[in-house]
């Protein structure tokens, strides 16, 4: 397994924290702000990691505990290769709860989480929530899911391309073309080059791809896919939240999750408060961080 060499991000002034799970990989995490401040989890999706949520770690930590891990084969965590590591939906919940039951055990407080999720994180969050539903306070959702895909079977062709043939697994190990498509096309304002650099640092080597990789392939689209069953659970127990804050925050350009999802999210939330960018696409916190960053504060300062 290798990680990338550390270097300097913009935005990103942090100190990274190590996890050790069970199995001996090494989970990268931050943990900014007060340690008795309410706590805030923020969790990435694929291809991204922790960098994502910089300026939201920044424009909270002065009044939250802001936990935010790299998924294990992601950001600044190891990155093993199959015969180490089970790259599956139940295997990002497992890990997951064993940080945070760890923070815990150190002294993060057992309750008032507010969980914030993009992108597989919306999967991976809601599943966590859904096994400790008494830890979770509030949700922020921002372009991700927490249900099957409502419009059943129906795919991008650019996932079908990763997901289910040889060409697409070549042309993301080999061509980092999952990422490099992300910083490109999932977002409406081009990023600086200083910043996409970043975003992609974690996956210079078709070995440090591999989770990229393996995320799209384990994307569930019925009963035969491995992760349909914690995916159709996870959505049937979603409304047990419905007595909890809720925000979302969308970017409408996304072609991935797009208005279909933001829509389901509405009819199983209708409580829920909803911001919608329409300048923004699916990386929303860097096409409307000026915007979202604030409305993410002050919901959190209106409901805690």
């Amino acid at each position: 397994m290798t990680t990338p060499r550390m270097r300097v991000l913009p935005d990103y002034p942090f100190r990274g924290l190590r996890h050790t799970h069970g199995n001996g990989l090494v989970q990268h995490y931050l943990d900014e702000g007060a340690r008795d401040a309410p706590p805030v989890l923020m969790l990435h999706g694929n291809p991204s990691w922790s960098y994502y949520w910089r300026r939201l770690v920044l424009g909270l930590r002065d009044n939250y505990r802001c936990i935010v891990p790299d998924h294990i084969g992601m950001g600044l965590s190891d990155k093993p290769d199959d015969s180490r590591y089970a790259y599956t939906l139940q295997s990002r919940v497992d890990d997951l709860d064993a940080l945070i039951e760890q923070l815990v055990r150190d002294g993060a407080p057992e309750r008032g989480w507010t969980v914030v999720v993009h992108d597989w994180g919306g999967m991976i969050g809601s599943a966590w929530a859904c096994r400790r539903p008494e830890r979770v306070a509030r949700l922020v959702i921002t372009n991700t899911a927490a249900f099957p895909n409502p419009k059943g079977q129906r795919l991008p062709a650019t996932l079908r391309l990763g997901r289910d043939s040889r060409l697409g697994e070549w042309l993301i190990l080999q061509h980092n073309a999952f990422a490099r498509g992300a910083a490109r096309w999932g977002v409406k304002r081009p990023l600086a080059p200083d910043v996409r650099e970043a975003l992609l640092s974690p996956y210079d080597t078709p070995q440090n791809r591999l989770s990229t990789l393996r995320f799209v392939q384990d994307i569930p689209l019925g009963p035969a896919d491995r992760a349909w069953a914690l995916v159709e659970s996870t959505g049937a127990q979603l409304a047990q939240f419905g007595d909890r804050p809720m925000f979302i925050g969308w970017g409408l350009g996304d072609f991935v999750f797009d208005r279909a999802f933001l829509a389901e999210f509405r009819r199983r939330f209708p409580g829920a408060e909803a911001h919608e960018y329409a300048d923004a696409g699916h990386y929303v916190l860097e096409d409307a961080h000026e915007r979202l960053v604030p409305a993410i504060r002050n919901f959190l300062q209106r409901t805690g």
